[in-house]
């Protein structure tokens, strides 16, 4: 995003992001990598876009639902790019990872509770949305929903063979751009 009277395009923009390590960031550096960043936490990039700190910033979390609501403006959203680049494949934006010497029926076990709390939160919904709220940070109740509904879906219960497929187009993709150092294997646990 960016003010209205900011940069229209992140080319060469001095870019408030919310960490280096973050997804975000890795997409934004796949679909443009020739910008300045400067590390701020996540609820910080958007008063520092308005305050002429940053040319502009790489919204997570809610801002992606309220940045119009302060005046700014989108110079791209990074979800519909990556999915016009894949063919429609999900942007895998975050994933629980569990360490190997655990063993692989551990590993299943945590896999599979953590599995049954998403599909309850799913299936109570209006108790769960209730309960995030408390996290919101200013979300009234539909924008709670709508935001909750981006990353907490049945993706989020299997990725299933194209959300496999996104997450290792996304690591190859790194790859090749020399954006990692490493081909990064991935395993799932189900």
């Amino acid at each position: 995003v960016a003010r209205p009277d900011g940069p229209k395009e992140v080319k060469g923009a001095r870019v408030a992001i919310p960490g280096t390590l973050t997804t975000a960031y890795l997409v934004l550096q796949l679909y443009e990598p020739d910008f300045e960043y400067t590390v701020l936490p996540f609820d910080e990039i958007q008063p520092a876009v308005l305050a002429g700190n940053a040319e502009a910033g790489l919204l997570i979390h809610e801002g992606q639902l309220t940045y119009a609501d302060d005046g700014l403006c989108k110079l791209i959203d990074l979800g519909e790019w990556w999915a016009h680049q894949t063919d429609g494949l999900p942007l895998p934006l975050g994933c629980n990872i569990i360490r190997r010497d655990l063993g692989i029926e551990e590993m299943r076990s945590v896999s599979k509770m953590l599995r049954e709390s998403i599909a309850y939160a799913l299936s109570h919904r209006s108790e769960a949305l209730e309960y995030a709220g408390q996290f919101g940070r200013g979300l009234d109740t539909a924008r709670t929903d709508r935001f909750v509904g981006m990353y907490v879906n049945e993706l989020t219960l299997d990725y299933g063979a194209r959300g496999r497929e996104a997450v290792a187009r996304l690591f190859g993709d790194a790859f090749a751009r020399q954006l990692i150092p490493n081909q990064i294997p991935i395993e799932f646990v189900s």
